[in-house]
């Protein structure tokens, strides 16, 4: 597959960039913000706080039923890949807590979720406490946990998490292109990633493929594309459809796909993310696009029961048998992958941070945090 993000300039191909910095009275670096940043942080929260649970029966009927069943196989098998017994796990917007029963399969020993939306942290609670009606009902979950309402791509979080750091694991679900709306966010993102997992620790995500849609933007007529379950459009700030490696921050599409999301997302070229990753201590394990990685892993015997049991394939001999078309070019939007952060574990460390959490979570127990939290 040819690169989709290609330097428009004479120059050759540039790093990323270099943030500014500002000092605070207490000497420490903080990343600069702007309010149109905070404004668009706030649209996408919005968004996702007005979701609702889904019953069962309107899960099934949605037009997009297969491409969930097929992303919750993806983070299920990267979670069985990484997490091991005990763990502790950071999970970056954490939305609903809709990977909590695969964080509990795993046997993981202490959660902490985050998430910018105080009504899906609300949710998320209430799925914890197992009081949600809903397909995902549970009565108690294995692991104490704790849950945090702030926007992970702002807020510093290794002061505030000092007391649960390190964690083992980190997780970063469909959710770190939002981060990719300025350089501050971007940086602020995987500084916090890497300040609070342990050297040797596991840091694993999904997201945009840059790639795709840079080669879908420019396969298109015009400024939009997409099919009968998503459409992509760009502004026409980008007609030209080409874009310069030196300002690899801030390039805005609106994105719709049925039933899930529809909101403001920004394009994430991977090498920069990939370099700006290594600049935090944190070194690539893999990247795959969807499609590699379902090809890859349905070759495994384990994982393509789990995919049977997770309902995303049906009884046909084409793996992709019970995904339309369209979801499965829909799924071809996104990657996956997993990075480690450089050191050595502490084999002899011991931490009680799994005692900072709860089996049973209240109102008064979820910590709010924002911009101004020291």
């Amino acid at each position: 597959m040819k690169r989709g993000y290609q330097d428009s300039s004479s120059s050759g191909s540039l790093g990323p960039p270099h943030s500014k910095l500002k000092q605070n009275p207490d000497g420490d670096d903080e990343f600069l913000e702007d309010e149109t940043t905070k404004i668009f942080a706030q649209k996408v929260a919005d968004h996702y706080s007005a979701r609702t649970n889904q019953t069962l029966e309107e899960r099934e009927a949605s037009p997009i039923i297969h491409l969930k069943k097929l992303n919750n196989w993806i983070k299920s098998v990267l979670i069985q890949l990484y997490a091991k017994r005990g763990d502790a796990v950071l999970d970056l917007a954490c939305g609903k807590g809709g990977d909590l029963i695969k964080w509990d399969k795993a046997r993981v020993g202490y959660y902490v979720g985050i998430d910018i939306a105080d009504g899906s942290i609300e949710d998320c609670r209430t799925r914890y406490n197992g009081d949600a009606d809903h397909h995902q009902r549970r009565k108690k979950f294995s692991f104490p946990a704790r849950l945090v309402c702030g926007d992970c791509f702002e807020v510093p979080l290794d002061k505030i998490l000092a007391e649960d750091a390190p964690f083992d694991i980190c997780s970063c679900q469909f959710a770190m292109h939002y981060s990719w709306s300025t350089e501050a966010r971007a940086r602020r993102a995987l500084a916090n990633v890497s300040a609070l997992l342990r050297p040797g620790g596991i840091f694993i995500g999904t997201m945009p493929d840059a790639n795709v849609i840079i080669k879908k933007l420019r396969e298109a007529q015009g400024l939009e594309f997409g099919n009968s379950v998503y459409w992509i459009n760009f502004d026409e700030e980008f007609e030209s459809k080409k874009f310069k490696t030196k300002s690899p921050f801030g390039i805005k599409y609106k994105f719709h796909l049925e039933d899930a999301v529809d909101c403001p997302e920004w394009v994430v070229p991977f090498h920069v993310f990939k370099a700006l990753a290594e600049e935090h201590d944190l070194e690539l394990v893999f990247v795959k696009n969807s499609h590699v990685f379902v090809g890859e892993y349905l070759k495994k015997p384990e994982f393509v029961e789990l995919m049977r049991r997770l309902g995303a394939l049906g009884d046909g001999k084409d793996d992709q048998s019970t995904l339309s078309p369209d979801e499965w070019d829909a799924a071809y939007l996104y990657l996956s992958f997993a990075l480690r952060k450089r050191g050595q574990p502490d084999q002899g460390r011991v931490n009680s941070r799994r005692d900072k959490g709860k089996m049973q979570l209240s109102k008064e127990d979820i910590l709010y945090i924002n911009g101004n939290t020291v």
